[in-house]
């Protein structure tokens, strides 16, 4: 059948708009049918002959997986931080981005540690969370579920169920929370190295098997109660906990800080205190007690695979700066209790997003240790998160005001050429000097040639 019989049949219901894969078997025919389509019954009618792409996409790795009514995809820039030393092992950051100079931001930060011997990690805890929502006939009832769920008999009975249904996941705590004839129950589990909100969730439609058999008149409002709490901002993940708990540290030399930060000590700690806690804590902060842990943290997620909805809560952080050593040095420490992340499923299966794993060293399921693919992935995120936090100490504003005002790019000044500025701030001076024996050379060169071309042009004429 051609395009526009396919059309049609969409048109008139015969086949659905999401059905189009598996009516025709042609995965990218169907985003382009679905596209003309899209197109025409759309005030703007753009779509068609938009700048979106569409081919050289191999649409199988998302189909049933990832995606759904695909039209095509967006390609997003993924810079690399670093080289970065974390528990001494040199690696890169790869950093998905639209963001001007966080990036380079962050190098400068992993730059500045590495000067100090190296950010140090380690992992808190371990336990993704899933919090069903029950009610009861009345409020006795809930009491007495509660009693014992908290019991070591009740916490048996629900671990094992709990267990049965995966070959990784294992349920190690519940805190239950009553509302009126409401009970939340949180279960926290660790699940190997998936991300493992749908191994929790599976297991927790088991326990619940369990539970209703002791408390017959106990009824499943929803799988979900938002007791957990995904993907919205709540203290509970904040004082508990969600996915990995990390905390990352690193001491900076005082001359580095002045070298590489172009800045003191005690101006970076003073800075810290008013602005990450202070500042934080008068705007009633959740978890949010840092200058823009998010932005890492999106960037590593999107370039990893992982769900970009979760830095909701995966960028709680607070951020400590101490001067030590007398006062001379900076100790710098990040603390993050709820990393949401995998090595395993979900976007980390496709190939792009699975090739930054492996550059890391973290693809898929640890086969001696599972779950430490996932643990070492966190520890370096909260490492990378430290490093931008050091890194944004003023200069970053100026940065920005450097790179994303559009600049009129003059080619006869080398200078003005390379940055739209001076770009003296941000290199060496050595490195300077070079460009701009470089550049003179150049434009030496370029004389020569008009000189040349002036003297054929008056002998040609002569």
């Amino acid at each position: 059948m051609t395009d526009e019989e396919i059309i049609t049949l969409v048109s008139s219901n015969k086949i659905p708009l999401h059905m189009l894969e598996k009516a025709l078997g042609d995965l990218t025919r169907a985003v382009k049918i679905r596209r003309t389509f899209v197109s025409r019954n759309t005030h703007t009618k753009t779509l068609d002959t938009s700048l979106l792409p569409m081919h050289q996409f191999d649409y199988s790795t998302v189909i049933d997986q990832c995606c759904e009514n695909i039209i095509g995809y967006v390609p997003l820039p993924v810079g690399i931080a670093g080289p970065y030393n974390v528990d001494g092992q040199m690696l890169y950051l790869p950093m998905a981005t639209t963001e001007g100079c966080l990036v380079a931001s962050t190098s400068r930060g992993c730059k500045a540690i590495n000067a100090g011997g190296g950010a140090s990690t380690a992992l808190l805890n371990d336990g993704m969370t899933r919090s069903p929502c029950v009610e009861f006939l009345n409020m006795v009832e809930a009491v007495d579920c509660k009693r014992w769920l908290e019991s070591d008999d009740g916490l048996k009975s629900v671990q094992d169920a709990f267990n049965s249904t995966t070959s990784f996941g294992c349920l190690h705590k519940l805190k239950v929370t009553i509302a009126g004839r409401l009970m939340f129950i949180r279960f926290s589990a660790t699940t190997g190295d998936a991300m493992g909100m749908n191994m929790v969730s599976k297991g927790c439609e088991k326990a619940l098997e369990v539970v209703q058999k002791m408390f017959p008149s106990m009824s499943i409002v929803s799988l979900s109660g938002n007791h957990c709490a995904d993907k919205k901002p709540a203290a509970i993940n904040w004082i508990e906990g969600r996915g990995k708990s990390v905390v990352a540290e690193a001491v900076i030399p005082g001359k580095v800080v002045e070298a590489v930060l172009k800045t003191t000590t005690n101006a970076l700690v003073e800075l810290n205190l008013n602005k990450n806690l202070i500042g934080s804590a008068m705007a009633g902060a959740v978890g949010g007690f840092n200058a823009h842990a998010a932005n890492i943290v999106t960037a590593i997620y999107l370039a990893t695979g992982q769900d970009p909805a979760q830095n909701v809560g995966s960028s709680n952080c607070i951020t400590l700066m101490k001067a030590i050593n007398s006062g001379k040095d900076l100790l710098v420490n990040c603390t993050m209790p709820s990393i949401e992340v995998g090595t395993i499923g979900g976007g980390t299966s496709l190939p792009p997003q699975a090739a930054m794993l492996d550059m890391l060293g973290v693809r898929g399921s640890h086969q001696e240790n599972p779950g430490a693919n996932a643990h070492r992935l966190a520890r370096i995120i909260c490492a990378g998160v430290m490093a931008g936090e050091l890194s944004l100490s003023g200069h970053l504003v100026k940065s920005h005001m450097l790179y994303n005002r559009a600049q009129t790019k003059t080619p006869n000044s080398g200078r003005d050429h390379v940055s739209g500025n001076n770009f003296a701030d941000i290199f060496p001076q050595e490195h300077v000097e070079f460009i701009d024996r470089l550049m003179n050379a150049r434009k030496r060169s370029a004389d020569n040639d008009d000189s040349n071309e002036e003297d054929c042009s008056k002998k040609s004429r002569s």
